[in-house]
């Protein structure tokens, strides 16, 4: 990976006219297909296969009248008034008649008419105009909505004085969101903090120019989705806050990284290629993990959150792709001039830059007593996500939106005059078939249902006019978020049995109160699963990058008390009402229910972020030096000062987005924030280092097996580091096809070495033979070569390739044959793919002289070089062309469990 990033640096360095004028025509025709492709978006939510859903698709088809969306004007007499007054009435009653001319209106419901669910209060001073129209909310027109609200506005001015007029319901429940001057306020914070990082405005702006672009196309992306298919309006403005946080950390990464490399003298160019090499990987690692953890909200199993979470998985991977080219390019642009300032000699020596001072000191202070450090953080962070332990989940209604909106005015004088459940009304809904009276069966079911606890009044209960369908309409006595109309929810639907035994109809609860209750429970059950997969795979992630078994175990762990703190502060804001002015909350409450799911994604990806760019950097210098205390402090000098850069850039990005943000993203926000913040500087840059020098050595320990069968993920660029070492190796301009020097190679199960201290030179030209007594030891040398086996240690290149960093490579030109198996056949075969070398094993345990002789007349043919590997028991020269000149490298054993190879050469 490392390599390849190093070559896309210096391509895009040298190429960086053509880059940018790429990146900016992409942006210019993804932007002209977003205006001719965009749809608008969706603020509906619904979940296939659940019972509020399925009666509500079946209602659209069987009643629509009921099925639609539905909206309502409260009317408030003046004080001590009352709405049956005749100037209130007949206004009240115009009103009615021009709302039923409205296109899109399927019924509109008079408060006087008591005898289809018309609604005065009990004092009689308000009451409510139901209206149903035709379709989903997100189908019926703009021009529906104002005309309803130019009437009521209408209607208010015709009141008497005093009185009042509101319109509102689930039509008016939801505001598209939008981007606000507070948003550009965290931009600006980000820019400062840049600065003060990078030292000029040049190096400083290029993060920002990187993840404007970026969020630009990944933003014009979603608005071309929306031809294709439904997208929630909240998604657009979630992929703008990902695209923007991890758009400028991951520049800042790479152009920190370039700094470092002109400052040690690195000319711009290679500097350049390095630092996407090195801080590249980690950009990778760290956006393929956010991305993953994203697409991972798919276990849920609700459409929107999967187009949600797809949606933010390719904001961050635009942000990824810009990083890797863009920044490179405008580095070239740049040139030397981003090289910091060298100070003058002086007779004394200078002072460390208080940045590297402050670290220094925090380090040692977090790690002087580290069980200390330990016991107080955990504690800490749990306190903090104790009041987790009451999170309640719910989706918005009305009641959510700013106090000086027309739907929310609507939502407090309906829960003022009436029961708060005429705020969300429930319908009660069967197949009534098999009834031979169905107004008698209506009238039964509204005593049964009048009668549960919870129930504040029934006041419809009607078959449709086909008297195949049957509604109740129940007003719940709690509000639609209420702990307890989420009860009477579940009790109606434990009745059903009780229904089809005494009436002999199945029943359904849905209506949107229902809806967002279905929503909630199968949110809060995908918890666990995505909790699992989530957990799980930052283990393995972790176990790949850092080789080690205490570290990923370490850093889940942190993980899940930053989830837990952030989790904790949303309760205490959102639903107790703590600080609740000071980020403008509208109301306390239930949290929105795919909050939990999303905070989790999310802050998976970035926590893992800061403990890659963090400990990678220590477990770097513990690989140099192995000295575990000294690696902690020197690894977390030389990085701390650009993840806390880092993550204050986060923070302000995602608080930006709190004070006047969506409804439905302010608790996701705040929840990123809070948990950015803690991840950092609470779990990564003092409870880490405590933990890694409590293990020692320890925290970098593997077992062997489990190094060998797992991937390598080259975040630190050790093997660019090899490649730049041996790029001269073994002399300048050499073409040996086989180059190696102190390999060596154990046994997983016994630690037997099955070869050590190798080290031979094969020319281009010419076959070579591994000659030894253990079959085991000339395998696995030959496996070695061909770049199917890592060595435990020791310098080699193949084809001028050095393994095991370009293995792949090497694999793809070198072909394996073991000859014992298939014979001449075999060794045709691979030959016809035209291999650089050919590794051929096997060849001594082939006892018939005429097979080896068809794999000499083969190998003749062709003028490709051999590496073969005998035990000694047949003369491998039996099957080689006999002009070519033959490298021989014998194993002698000294002692039967440590065999060592000693090299040669002969003609």
């Amino acid at each position: 990976m490392s390599s390849f990033l190093y070559t896309l640096g210096r391509r895009a360095f040298d190429a960086r006219k053509t880059v940018l004028v790429a990146w900016l025509l992409l942006l210019a025709v993804v932007g002209g297909a977003a205006g001719m492709f965009h749809q608008g978006m969706d603020n509906s939510v619904s979940i296939p296969g659940t019972e509020s859903q399925e009666a509500l698709d079946r209602l659209s088809v069987t009643f629509p009248e009921t099925a639609g969306a539905s909206g309502q004007i409260v009317v408030v007499a003046p004080d001590g008034g009352d709405v049956r007054d005749p100037a209130i009435q007949q206004e009240v009653e115009d009103t009615v008649a021009e709302l039923d001319t409205l296109e899109e209106t399927s019924q509109v419901v008079s408060p006087y008419a008591t005898d289809i669910g018309g609604s005065i209060s009990d004092d009689g001073q308000a009451g409510l105009i139901a209206l149903q129209l035709d379709g989903e909310v997100t189908s019926i027109s703009d021009a529906t909505k104002d005309r309803i609200a130019g009437i009521s506005t209408d209607l208010q001015e015709r009141l008497p004085a005093g009185a009042q007029a509101s319109h509102g319901g689930p039509l008016y429940a939801q505001e598209f969101p939008g981007v606000s001057i507070t948003e550009v306020l965290g931009l600006i914070v980000a820019m400062v903090v840049l600065l003060i990082t990078l030292g000029s405005f040049l190096a400083a702006g290029m993060p920002l120019l990187n993840a404007l672009i970026g969020v630009a196309v990944s933003t014009l992306l979603i608005l071309v989705a929306t031809a294709f298919g439904t997208i929630n309006a909240t998604t657009p403005l979630l992929s703008l806050m990902l695209g923007l946080a991890v758009g400028i950390d991951y520049a800042l990464f790479i152009v920190s990284r370039h700094q470092q490399e002109l400052a040690d003298g690195t000319e711009p160019r290679e500097a350049a290629a390095r630092s996407v090499a090195t801080a590249g990987s980690a950009v990778i690692f760290a956006g393929l993990t956010v991305m993953i953890a994203l697409v991972g909200l798919g276990v849920s199993g609700i459409p929107f959150l999967t187009t949600m979470g797809v949606a933010g998985a390719g904001a961050v991977g635009v942000a990824v792709l810009v990083s890797l080219t863009l920044i490179p390019a405008l580095l070239g642009f740049a040139g030397g001039r981003l090289r910091p300032r060298q100070r003058a000699e002086r007779s004394r020596p200078a002072k460390q830059p208080f940045g590297t001072r402050f670290f220094s000191g925090w380090v040692r202070g977090v790690t002087r007593f580290p069980v200390v450090t330990v016991v107080a953080v955990v504690g800490a962070l749990g306190l903090m996500a104790l009041p987790a332990a009451g999170l309640r989940l719910a989706l918005p209604d009305a009641g959510a939106l700013p106090e000086d909106k027309p739907a929310r005015v609507t939502y407090d004088l309906v829960s003022e005059h009436f029961e708060e459940g005429f705020n969300g009304p429930l319908i009660v809904t069967g197949d009534i078939t098999t009834s031979t009276d169905p107004l008698g069966l209506m009238n039964d079911l509204r005593g049964e249902i009048e009668r549960l606890p919870g129930v504040a009044e029934v006041p419809l209960a009607t078959p449709n006019p086909s008297a195949d369908t049957g509604i109740v309409q129940v007003i719940p006595e709690g509000a639609p978020d209420s702990q307890e109309t989420n009860d009477l929810v579940t009790e109606i639907r434990s009745l059903n049995g009780y229904f089809q035994d005494t009436y002999g109809i199945d029943v359904s609860v849905t209506g949107q109160t229902a809806v967002g209750i279905d929503v909630s429970q199968k949110l809060g059950s995908s918890l666990l699963p995505f909790g699992i997969v989530v957990v799980g795979l930052s283990l393995v992630l972790l176990t790949m990058v850092f080789r080690s078994i205490a570290v990923p175990i370490k850093a889940t762990l942190g993980y899940l008390l930053s989830i837990g703190a952030s989790m904790g502060v949303i309760t205490l804001v959102f639903q107790d009402g703590w600080l609740a002015d000071v980020f403008s909350v509208a109301s306390t409450g239930p949290i929105i229910s795919f909050m939990p799911i999303v905070l989790m994604g999310v802050l998976f990806g970035l926590a893992m972020d800061y403990e890659v760019f963090l400990v990678s950097r220590m477990r770097e210098e513990f690989v140099h030096t192995g000295d575990a205390r000294g690696a902690i402090t020197t690894g977390f000098v030389s990085s701390a000062r650009v993840v806390t850069a880092a993550a204050v850039i986060m923070f302000a990005v995602f608080v930006a987005f709190v004070p006047e943000g969506d409804a439905n993203l302010k608790p996701i926000a705040l929840g990123l924030a809070v948990g950015v913040f803690v991840d950092a500087f609470i779990v990564r840059m003092t409870l880490v280092p405590a933990v890694l020098t409590l293990l020692g050595d320890r925290a970098w320990w593997m077992p062997r097996w489990l190094d060998r069968i797992l991937p390598s993920f080259d975040v630190e660029g050790e093997n660019l580091r090899d490649e730049l070492e041996l790029r001269d190796w073994p002399q300048p301009g050499s073409r040996e096809t086989v180059a190696c020097e102190g390999l060596r190679l154990a046994e997983p199960s016994s630690g037997r070495f099955l070869y050590q201290d190798v080290g031979f030179r094969l020319p281009e030209q010419g076959n070579h033979v591994v000659r030894g007594g253990d079959p085991a030891a000339v395998t696995a040398l030959l496996l070695t070569v061909s770049g199917r086996l890592k060595p435990d240690a020791g310098k080699l290149k193949v084809l001028g390739h050095v393994l095991p960093s370009r293995s792949a490579e090497v694999r793809s030109r070198v072909a394996y044959v073991d000859a014992s198996e298939h014979g001449a056949a075999a060794v045709r075969q691979a030959l016809t793919e035209q291999p650089r070398l050919l590794v051929l094993d096997g060849t001594d345990r082939i006892a018939d002289r005429g097979e080896r002789g068809r794999i000499r007349q083969a190998l003749t043919a062709t003028p490709t070089p051999v590496v073969a590997g005998t035990t000694g028991a047949v003369d491998v020269r039996d099957v080689l062309p006999p002009a070519d000149p033959v490298t021989f490298a014998e194993l002698h054993d000294e002692r039967p469990t440590l065999p060592r190879f000693l090299t040669g050469a002969i003609r």
